[in-house]
């Protein structure tokens, strides 16, 4: 079997998680949640055409669209950066996170397609996989501390 490139505009992360899909799923549609994880403040309209807007780092904000929510399996949301050094408007690029069920938990897909640069791919990739271990522990039933990422923002 051929597996085919991944488009230069795209990052792809697979994760196992050891929880239900039930569970990993929380963690994308409740407020409380999602900034356990990812973030310090933020609001959330977790429904298809609903809005959110979150600070994940320093004076980083992040916002989009939800466009697909299907409850255990799969939700899609518009991205971007309203404030920061990453040139990704809000909107302007797309998250696909499927869930897939296992006989030990889950397999997390995420597929971030839209990105403007190898750059963005790069430091979205990088972002991803930092943020998705943090999920995967939370998920998991573990405290993944303080977020790292923090720490190195300079204070404002």
């Amino acid at each position: 079997m051929t597996i085919p490139p991944t488009p230069m505009d795209t990052v792809t992360l697979e994760r196992r998680i050891a929880a239900r899909p039930e569970t990993v799923f929380g963690f994308f549609t409740d407020r409380e949640k999602w900034l356990s994880w990812m973030g310090t403040d933020g609001m959330f309209f977790f429904e298809p055409g609903g809005s959110y807007r979150a600070r994940l780092t320093g004076e980083n904000i992040v916002s989009g669209r939800f466009i697909t929510v299907d409850p255990h399996r799969r939700i899609v949301f518009s991205w971007g950066w309203e404030s920061g050094p990453m040139p990704v408007p809000p909107g302007s690029s797309t998250v696909e996170i499927t869930l897939e069920p296992t006989a030990d938990g889950t397999v997390l897909r995420l597929i971030h397609s839209g990105l403007p640069s190898p750059e963005a791919c790069e430091a979205h990739a990088e972002g991803w996989q930092h943020y998705v271990d943090r999920l995967a522990t939370r998920a998991e039933g573990g405290d993944p501390g303080p977020d790292a990422w923090m720490r190195e923002q300079p204070e404002g």
